[in-house]
């Protein structure tokens, strides 16, 4: 079972810091994607492209935002291939302030304008025509070409940005499926869809205990939703949750994307690796815990501030699983605290890493208690054959409807039977869904 702010363009006009990337020049982003050709020379972005960005960059509707004169626009132009470009923008801080940054990956294509072309401003049939009914381009809307530069615009979390990646010569093959679950996902929206499981183990080495030194808060402190934890100690080697395809944002400031529409960040970090779209295995090392804020906020000690994404943008940690701890988001940020099974660890304590917890398994919890009955059958009228300890990972091979039962997260008749033929109550584990893990009997 499982558990605005709106910025404008400043009327005395933004100083946005645009950087082109350039083999064997910074800022360095690492190796190509997969699939990609190296860049020999990009040439600087456009005027126009910088211009459209950082317009775009600067009317982002962000939860807990501060104001634009608050913020350095960074766009960053990685990789060019005629009309197209691909990059990130940022909306950076003061290093030291209490002003965290927020940033997007994006895609941009020129319109040509010529006759018959899909960019045509206002082509008949165009899915960019100004204004054309349906469009998710029509002006003024998310995703929409630029009027003054003629650039067609796309961040993660809009559904062009999801449909330039399918087409875009910009990216690679595995990044076209991993964006085309980017496109679309709105603030407020239910996170997870109610399927809460990541696959994702604690960002550092599965075995060790790090502290969890802040509990559930926002990418930005107090911002909702509670998106973030904060960890630091042991060896101070960050790692990859997921697997996936990672991308500098900013130094000090990783974005892995996972399947399934997730996302992870880390920042703080000390000697990241530099990167652009280079695939990830997880417990790949990230960078060390550390102190960075060189595009905004503050950092006290070393540690690094681990963020969820899905769909474009911050989910709540709340209720997700990593390295089979269970974060609870508290009445205020930085509080709350984590379960593993009946297992409590507040701010302060040590979480050990029992690595990722399969997609058809479960952590048992016995709501307080010690052990849970395993029964030959699927409700309480069928004989007790064993029991399984509290915070037990075990593996469900199907599920069936029995006698309900009331434990931690609600409710329920469902129950699963384990790969070794018993069966557990569902109110008594802990896999991330209400429904079954893996289809019923």
């Amino acid at each position: 079972m499982r558990l605005t702010l709106r910025t404008a363009v400043a009327a005395a006009g933004a100083t946005a810091l645009v950087l082109s990337t350039i083999a064997g020049g910074a800022p360095a982003l690492g190796a190509p994607a997969a699939g990609m050709p190296p860049p020999a020379a990009a040439p600087a972005a456009p005027a126009d492209l910088e211009s459209a960005v950082v317009a775009r960059l600067l009317a982002k509707t962000v939860s807990g935002a501060p104001d634009t004169e608050q913020r350095r626009p960074v766009v960053t132009v990685s990789r060019q291939s005629g009309q197209w470009a691909f990059g990130t923008a940022v909306l950076a801080g003061r290093p030291g302030s209490e002003v965290y940054p927020y940033g997007w990956l994006f895609l941009a294509q020129r319109s040509a304008g010529g006759a018959g072309s899909p960019d045509a401003a206002g082509g008949a049939g165009s899915p960019d025509a100004a204004g054309g009914a349906g469009s998710p381009d029509a002006a003024g809307g998310a995703g929409s070409s630029d009027a003054a530069g003629g650039w067609r615009l796309g961040f993660e979390g809009e559904p062009a940005f999801a449909e330039l990646a399918a087409v875009a010569p910009v990216t690679s093959p595995a990044e076209r499926e991993i964006f085309a679950a980017q496109g679309g996902g709105q603030p407020g929206a239910e996170q997870a869809g109610g399927d809460y499981r990541t696959g994702m183990r604690l960002p550092f080495a599965t075995g060790a205990s790090w502290t969890m030194a802040g509990g559930p808060h926002g990418w930005a402190g107090s911002d909702l939703p509670y998106s973030s934890l904060d960890l630091a100690g042991g060896d101070q080697i960050v790692r990859a949750v997921r697997g996936g395809t990672a991308y500098t944002m900013c130094r000090g400031w990783l974005r892995v994307f996972h399947d399934r529409g997730y996302a992870t960040d880390y920042y703080h970090l000390w000697n990241n690796i530099n990167v652009n779209g280079a695939a990830v295995a997880e417990g790949t090392r990230l960078g060390d815990t550390g102190t960075d804020v060189t595009c905004g906020g503050s950092a006290n000690g070393r540690h690094v501030h681990f963020a969820i994404r899905q769909n474009g943008v911050y989910v709540g940690a709340g209720g997700h699983n990593f390295g089979k701890w269970v974060p609870i988001a508290g009445a205020a940020p930085y509080q709350g605290y984590a379960l593993h099974g009946s297992a409590i660890a507040y701010p302060g304590w040590a979480v050990y890493n029992y690595g990722a917890l399969g997609f058809t398994q479960g952590v048992v919890d016995a709501n307080g208690g010690t052990i849970v009955n395993k029964r030959s059958g699927p409700g309480t009228g069928y004989p007790v054959v064993g029991t399984v300890a509290d915070g037990a990972t075990v593996s469900v091979s199907c599920s069936a409807n029995g006698t309900t039962h009331s434990g931690r997260w609600g409710a329920t008749s469902l129950w699963n039977r384990l790969t070794d033929g018993t069966w557990v109550t569902d109110a008594f584990m802990w896999t991330g869904l209400s429904g079954p893990v893996n289809g019923y009997c």
